[in-house]
């Protein structure tokens, strides 16, 4: 039997991979009703123990109603947004999280030896998940924000305070959504040009305001244009920094660039984009969207939470 949906086109047969999870579900939920006979009879079990008694059926439609409705909802979404294919819907978080350590070629001197955060472009997975981040905070569409919360993306945002200050609301709109705010300094220089102290006011700086603002101190840090030196490690550990996770991949509204050889995903990859829109890009943050979700989706991907998996 294949796996039924995914490379189904949008508007094909109703099974989907969302319906075959409904199906699952329903089955888990009759395996919880081991006393479970025709009619939702009870069963005598033996040793005297209290019958067990099945849920009600009703109990087990109720739930297959809600996931169908759910499946619709997104199929909807999918449609009004202009996707290729309804995005796949993520595995669950794994219970026990992988080891993150520095990508070969991305140490610093002493990186394990001092506890430095690891840098990396790739969370270890074999599940086909990849990861969206978006830097800076430059671009502010509400349309954006609708699009990813009707089609129930995860994202994690990278903000700079310089850009983000302009408008805090709404970011606060972001976070209230589920989304992580993290790090990228509070004005986004060259890092590695600045001296120890330097780093760390812009690191620390930004520490304080996500946590004035949005109420939570971050602990992923993401450095500008992907630069760092020891210092900078060295002044993210300082400021409560665990993770410095860069990327893999690279989507614009026009186009997608690579840093393997393959010009390919990979179970795991963390892609980057930024805040932009018209001014900067041929498109705006929506056209980015689709171009992301058409090429993961079409690929059998489906979009994870990055802090799900550290």
């Amino acid at each position: 039997m294949r796996a039924v949906g995914q490379n189904d086109k949008l508007w094909g047969r109703w099974q989907s991979p969302g319906g075959v999870r409904i199906g699952l579900a329903v089955l888990a939920l009759a395996a919880l009703a081991p006393g479970c006979g025709q009619g939702g009879t009870e069963v005598e079990p033996a040793g005297g123990q209290q019958p067990l008694e099945a849920p009600p059926a009703r109990a087990l439609d109720a739930y297959a109603t809600t996931l169908r409705a759910a499946h619709a909802a997104r199929v909807a979404a999918a449609r009004r947004w202009g996707l290729e294919r309804v995005p796949l819907t993520a595995p669950p978080p794994p219970a026990k999280k992988p080891r993150i350590t520095t990508r070969d070629g991305f140490e610093v001197d002493g990186h394990r030896r001092l506890g430095l955060p690891p840098v990396f472009t790739t969370v270890p997975t074999k599940e086909k998940v990849v990861f969206l981040t978006i830097d800076d905070g430059a671009e502010k569409d509400p349309a954006f924000l609708r699009m990813m919360s009707e089609l129930r993306i995860p994202y994690t945002a990278f903000l700079s305070d310089y850009l983000v200050k302009q408008d805090y609301g709404y970011f606060e709109k972001m976070r209230d959504g589920g989304v992580g705010l993290h790090n990228h300094t509070l004005h986004h220089p060259y890092l590695p040009a600045l001296s120890h102290a330097r780093q760390k006011r812009e690191i620390c700086g930004m520490q304080e305001v996500i946590e004035k603002r949005y109420g939570k101190r971050p602990v992923l840090f993401r450095p500008p244009y992907g630069n760092y030196n020891k210092a900078t490690l060295r002044a993210a550990k300082a400021c409560g920094i665990r993770y410095a996770p860069l990327w893999n991949a690279e989507v614009f509204a026009d186009r997608w660039e690579y840093r393997e050889w393959d010009r390919a995903l990979h179970p795991g990859d963390i892609v980057l984009t930024h805040f932009r829109g018209r001014e900067e890009w041929k498109g705006t943050m929506r056209d980015m969207v689709r171009r992301f979700l058409n090429k993961v989706t079409a690929e059998g991907y489906a979009v994870g939470r990055l802090e799900d998996y550290l």
